[in-house]
């Protein structure tokens, strides 16, 4: 009525809006929050609060006010804040404000200046990269050999 016609027929589906379903939203954990446990996702966590635990995930940020007590496994870490523990991802980045107390084992490092790391860094071969599904399964099998070591040894400990 108001304008041009487009050239579509009365009843026309219009043209569908283009959504990504693999493009998720980061999980985020806030300034104002801190976590006591693991955590695992399957796609990109945001760590702005403090974190006293294993992280396992497709993609890490830790934000300037983030901090992780803890190892890492993921594909990317972006490292703006401070990690204490272990770091083993296929591509790791150390901005200028980042504080890293731990080993790092990656495929692809960078630091820029002004970074802070202590610790052994180890370049890995593509396939020592574990993805989180293999992270899942180790982590898994560790716990039934703590708990098998565990109970082996209470005998020995009553028999003291």
């Amino acid at each position: 009525m108001f304008s041009k016609g487009n050239g579509r027929a009365n009843g026309a589906e219009p043209t569908a809006v283009r959504t990504d379903a693999n493009k998720a939203v980061p999980s985020i954990v806030s300034a104002a929050l801190a976590i006591e446990g693991n955590m695992t996702s399957a796609g990109e966590i945001q760590i702005d609060g403090l974190v006293n635990g294993d992280i396992r995930c497709k993609a890490l940020i830790v934000g300037i006010t983030g901090s992780v007590n803890g190892e890492v496994v993921a594909q990317t870490v972006r490292l703006h804040g401070a990690i204490k523990g272990m770091v083993r991802a296929k591509s790791v980045f150390l901005a200028s404000t980042a504080r890293m107390a731990g080993d790092v084992e990656h495929e692809s490092l960078a630091i820029e200046p002004g970074a802070y790391l202590e610790g052994h860094c180890r370049r890995l071969t593509e396939s020592s990269v574990p993805n989180l599904s293999e992270a899942k399964r180790t982590e898994t099998s560790h716990q039934g050999r703590e708990s098998l070591r565990l109970a082996s040894l209470k005998p020995a400990i009553a028999a003291t």
